[in-house]
């Protein structure tokens, strides 16, 4: 036998560990990231983990969440509307519910750029009625201008007359799903899932005020930090800097 196989000790423990130890950090941090996208956090910090090594760490580690599989829902196909080719082109908008310690249930407008998937505001109150919705949009219009069109499910606040006069006043025009149709609202619903299982579920609110400060520095993490899996895993505010490069 040779001496060098003899006495061979592996050295792959010794250059696992600052790597283990880093992934273990951002795991226990960000409790809902599977390993793909801790990866690519580990990437983004200049690491040298390609997916496989972080795999084989993220099991040995017993990083793994058990996901529970969602029954798949057979519908009859409706054509949908061009995907947005641009930021700022279409938005998708929705309501999401929660409550607070002492049960007041609080609601929050979502809005999201249907490319570069950026998440402009969330809007969080106890009521959020027409004229409010009117006056966030309105607001967002002020620091990135107004889309070509904004898709919405059939709630009364969206349906009601304050949305219609001001999308008639605009010139933006409101895409109405079909009823029970979700999926034709993919985006916005997509990220309110993130929403929930990342901010909501994972925080107590003690009152409105910590409610809204919590949910606002999710959206600025979700923005500027957060790998999205669909943008190559880069950063929704990162991808939209590199779009507006590419058309500048």
């Amino acid at each position: 036998m040779a001496r060098s196989t003899h006495r061979y000790r592996s050295r792959r423990a010794e250059g696992d560990a600052a790597l283990r130890t880093r992934l273990k950090e951002l795991a226990a941090k960000r409790m809902r990231f599977g390993y793909r996208r801790l990866t690519a956090m580990l990437v983004r910090e200049g690491r040298q983990a390609n997916h496989k090594r972080v795999y084989r760490l993220y099991r040995e580690e017993g990083l793994a969440m058990r996901i529970r599989q969602r029954r798949r829902i057979r519908w009859s196909g409706v054509v949908a509307s061009p995907a947005a080719s641009k930021p700022n082109q279409r938005w998708s908008m929705d309501f999401v519910s929660d409550c607070v310690s002492t049960g007041t249930v609080i609601r929050m407008l979502t809005v999201v750029d249907d490319c570069t998937r950026e998440c402009p505001v969330i809007e969080v109150d106890t009521s959020l009625g027409g004229l409010r919705v009117r006056r966030v949009l309105d607001r967002i219009a002020s620091a990135r201008g107004l889309p070509e069109a904004i898709v919405v499910d059939n709630g009364p606040e969206f349906r009601g007359r304050a949305l219609a006069a001001w999308s008639e006043e605009r010139g933006v025009r409101l895409e109405f799903i079909q009823p029970g149709k979700p999926v034709q609202n993919a985006f916005v619903e997509s990220f309110n899932g993130r929403l929930r299982d990342e901010c909501l579920n994972a925080n107590w609110f003690t009152s409105l005020s910590d409610a809204r400060r919590k949910i606002e520095t999710w959206r600025q993490d979700y923005n500027q930090q957060r790998p999205h899996s669909s943008l190559n895993y880069m950063p929704p505010a990162e991808f939209a800097r590199t779009r507006a490069e590419m058309q500048a």
